[in-house]
């Protein structure tokens, strides 16, 4: 690993990362053709929050947070913080303070495949954040590592500038130069489920609305009655 702290990438025009954080995890993961996901590790500290934004990108080491603190200098309004470890680790990497410093600097929120601590002030600070763990385990601020770099966040790769998309559903990310295709591949599943909703809430059946008949025919289902079924 490259010690490095990279200033300035890149990042999504806010506009678009605005529109993606309307449509939320479920919808985008979906209309990305069900890519983007991190994964269910990573679950959210707080109910009904929901939140998109640029990635500033935090390797650090094991129980060191050193790099967060590099990370947040180079902040700026409508970024997210993204911060993983070179091995596995939930100790709480970052807390009350550290959302204080981000806040200042127009930070969104954080995701982390470590810990967090200080819950009940991120929530009183109205502060989101996604997190493998809860843990009041401390840190040391020792061991170099990088910002702004590639980093691997469960499933996903996640490269500074692109958007991160966090609500009750998870975490995902969508690549910095998709954002746009995205945007409309989104409004798209939008309007087609309302449509569905609208004729679900007339009484029409999925069965037949995504024409499942045929395939449940296929596939050998039988309709027997009751008093025809035998054990």
């Amino acid at each position: 690993m490259r010690n490095v702290i990279v200033t300035n990438p890149p990042r999504a025009d806010l506009a678009d990362v605005d529109a993606l954080a309307t449509f939320g995890v479920a919808t985008v993961h979906e209309a990305m053709g069900r890519t983007g996901l991190v994964g269910p590790q990573l679950r959210p500290i707080q109910p009904l929050a929901r939140i998109a934004g640029t990635a500033v990108t935090v390797l650090c080491w094991p129980g060191d947070n050193l790099m967060v603190h590099a990370a947040i200098e180079q902040c700026r309004p409508g970024d997210v913080l993204v911060v993983t470890t070179t091995s596995d680790c939930v100790d709480g990497m970052f807390g009350e303070l550290f959302a204080t410093a981000a806040q200042y600097r127009g930070v969104r929120g954080m995701v982390t495949t470590t810990g967090v601590r200080d819950v009940a002030e991120l929530q009183q600070m109205n502060f989101p954040a996604w997190s493998a763990a809860v843990h009041a385990q401390g840190t040391v601020k020792a061991t170099a590592g990088a910002v702004n770099v590639p980093v691997t966040l469960g499933r996903a790769v996640v490269r500074a500038g692109d958007v991160i998309v966090a609500d009750d559903d998870g975490v995902l990310c969508v690549p910095r130069l998709q954002t746009g295709s995205v945007i409309e591949s989104s409004a798209a599943r939008v309007a087609k489920e309302e449509a569905t909703r609208a004729a679900f809430r007339e009484g029409q059946l999925g069965l037949d609305r995504y024409g499942l008949r045929p395939l449940l025919e296929e596939l050998g289902v039988e309709y027997v009655a009751a008093e025809d079924y035998a054990e």
